[in-house]
């Protein structure tokens, strides 16, 4: 390919990163590469995300990228809506980064070193009703800002901790900040955390083919599509707050012979996560439910959604909020 492919990305110093990593890929196969930093409504508001909606971090993008602006769009895969857009292809997902999620807290404490009562701050309803349901007595608070603004609130006293996703604070050097990497077993990521979603235009197959040979990992596309595609499902049925995480592990079956052999499968986690508040409005406490199955590499769609009925089935569609008791 003679011209040189342009890069849209958010211009936060994480989004960057992002996308260098992409760049360093294409650039290390002989590709020319122009990065164009674009603003999105994410960036301009101090909002909870909540509040101002799905997409805010891409949709931007994507317009830049149907208009011809950019010719690939690279975004953080838990910030894309679920709903396919058809004008986009995504061409590539990249070897995922840590998925966990890491706390950062004042004097060097732990999770459970942190004394009852502190005060722990996360934009991600998620982290938080995960936290409170660990039971460590934790006052848990929204949180805005990019990463360095969430940190300084943490050194400067205004927090006793944070917690944010390892992948960025790694992409950024700043996982030298970190106090404690949480296990899974505590708190399970954001669908697609730590991954990245390379898309191009749909009619654009010579960019499509560029970045699927150069920058997409199979093993990352197939476990995110597991997670996304539960992700997906609960939100058809379930306010709650979702985390999800799938690994590629080794199983070992028999074939029709009667021979082992090992293949590779994907096993995923989920959990559905819901604050609720007793009839009177004062009683306040967290529920929790979780399931795991285990699947085909070529069925991650229906794993996702097969993991996402069983959720559905302990109750997921019942954690509404007020009300519940």
């Amino acid at each position: 390919m003679s011209r040189s492919i342009r890069i849209g990305t958010r211009g936060s110093t994480l989004a960057l990163a992002q996308a260098h990593y992409v760049v360093r890929e294409l650039e290390s196969a002989g590709v020319d590469v122009e990065v164009i930093t674009v603003s999105t409504p994410g960036d301009r508001s101090s909002a909870p995300i909540a509040e101002i909606g799905v997409g805010v971090f891409t949709s931007a993008l994507r317009e830049a990228l149907a208009s011809g602006e950019v010719d690939v769009a690279v975004h953080s895969y838990k910030d894309l809506p679920t709903a396919h857009d058809t004008r986009f292809s995504l061409a590539a997902v990249p070897t995922r980064a840590d998925p966990r999620d890491a706390l950062i807290a004042r004097d060097g404490l732990t999770l459970g070193e942190l004394p009852p009562g502190s005060t722990v701050g996360t934009g991600s309803p998620r982290r938080a009703t995960q936290l409170e349901a660990l039971g460590l007595g934790l006052n848990v608070g929204g949180l805005r800002g990019n990463v360095e603004t969430r940190i300084r609130k943490v050194t400067d006293g205004e927090l006793d901790a944070v917690v944010l996703a390892k992948a960025g604070l790694d992409r950024i050097n700043r996982s030298e900040a970190i106090t404690e990497v949480l296990d899974p077993i505590q708190m399970l990521p954001a669908p697609a955390q730590g991954a990245l979603a390379v898309e191009c235009r749909v009619d654009d197959v010579d960019i499509e083919h560029l970045l699927r040979s150069t920058v997409d990992d199979e093993a990352t596309r197939a476990a995110v599509a597991a997670e996304r595609a539960m992700l997906a499902a609960l939100e058809a049925g379930c306010s709650a707050p979702v985390g999800a995480l799938a690994d590629v592990v080794d199983d070992l079956i028999e074939d029709e012979s009667g021979e082992s052999q090992v293949v590779q499968r994907l096993s995923l986690r989920g959990v559905a996560a819901a604050e609720f508040t007793g009839p009177s409005g004062a009683e306040r406490s967290v529920e929790v439910l979780r399931a795991s199955a285990t699947g085909d590499l070529t069925a991650a769609e229906q794993l996702g959604r097969t993991l996402a009925a069983e959720l559905l089935d302990l109750g997921a569609g019942a954690l509404s909020g007020p009300g519940r008791s």
